[in-house]
C-alpha cells in the first residue's frame, strides 16, 4: 500500500509506520558503523585517549590521600565524557564533505529515523570505548568489583544513552559551522552534567560496596534525565537541520 494519500489536491504523506521507522533507523546506524569500522580513526583516537587518561590518573594518584573507590568514579566519567566527544563530531562531518547528508534529507526517511539511527551508532561507538576503559580503570586502580559488574555496566549504558542523544543533537547543530570541533564541546558539556553527576554518584556507591538501595535515588534521577533528554532531542532534531 502506498504511503501517499490520494485525493483531488496534492498528495499528503501518511505518518511513518513503526516497523519502517525502526528499519530506517537501523539502516542508518549500520551505515555509520560500517564507515567507522573501515576507517577506525575516531575509535582509535578515543581509545588511545581513554587509556592515556587512565595511566596519567594512576601515576599522579596518591593512595594514602584518596582511596581508590573514591577516585575511580570521577576518573571513569571524565574519561567516558571526553572520549565520547571525540567520536560525536564524526556523526555528520563525514556526510557533509561530499554532500551525502543532503541526499539523506531528500530521501523518504523521516528525520526522526535519521536521529535515532545516528544515536544508535554513537551509542555503539561510546560503548565500545567504555568496554576497554572500564576494565583498564579496574585494573590500574585495583578495584574489586566482583558481582557488581552487571550493575555497573547497566549504569554506564543508561548514562551513555543520554550522552549519545544530547551529543548527536548538538553535533547536527554544529556540523554546519566552521568551528564545529570547538562548538560541540562548548554546547554539549553543560547538558552532560545532569547525566554525569547521578551516574558518577551511582557508580561510587557500587564501588564502595554499599547496598544497592543506597544508589537507587541517584539511579532514578539518571533514568529521569535520560527520558527527558532523549524525548526532547527526538522532538527538537527535525527543527535543527535544513534541507
Amino acid at each position: 500500500m502506498s504511503d501517499a494519500v490520494s485525493g483531488p489536491g496534492p498528495a499528503v504523506q501518511a505518518p511513518h509506520r513503526a516497523p519502517a521507522f525502526v528499519a530506517d533507523a537501523l539502516r542508518i546506524a549500520r551505515k555509520d558503523l560500517l564507515i567507522e569500522f573501515r576507517t577506525r580513526s575516531a575509535f582509535l583516537a578515543a581509545t588511545v585517549f581513554a587509556v592515556l587518561a587512565v595511566v596519567i590518573f594512576r601515576f599522579t594518584w596518591d593512595p594514602t590521600a584518596i582511596p581508590a573507590f573514591d577516585l575511580a568514579p570521577g576518573v571513569l566519567w571524565v574519561i567516558f565524557t571526553f572520549s565520547g566527544l571525540l567520536g560525536l563530531n564524526r556523526s555528520f562531518g563525514l556526510e557533509l564533505s561530499d554532500r551525502a547528508y543532503d541526499g539523506l534529507l531528500a530521501s523518504q526517511v523521516s528525520r526522526e529515523s535519521i536521529f535515532v539511527g545516528k544515536v544508535l551508532a554513537n551509542l555503539v561507538f561510546v560503548s565500545g570505548v567504555q568496554a576497554l576503559a572500564l576494565p583498564a580503570v579496574a585494573l590500574f586502580f585495583d578495584l574489586h568489583v566482583g558481582s557488581a559488574w552487571g550493575v555497573l555496566i547497566g549504569i554506564v549504558l543508561c548514562a551513555s544513552l543520554g550522552l549519545a542523544a544530547v551529543g548527536t543533537l548538538f553535533a547536527a547543530i554544529a556540523s554546519n559551522t566552521r568551528l564545529a570541533e570547538l562548538l560541540l564541546p562548548m554546547m554539549t558539556l553543560p547538558f552532560f552534567v545532569p547525566l554525569v553527576i547521578p551516574a558518577a554518584q551511582t557508580s561510587a556507591v557500587i564501588l564502595r560496596g554499599q547496598p544497592l538501595e543506597d544508589a537507587m535515588p541517584w539511579f532514578k534521577l539518571l533514568l529521569a534525565f535520560d527520558l527527558v533528554f532523549v524525548t526532547a532531542c527526538i522532538v527538537v532534531f527535525p527543527y535543527t537541520i535544513e534541507e
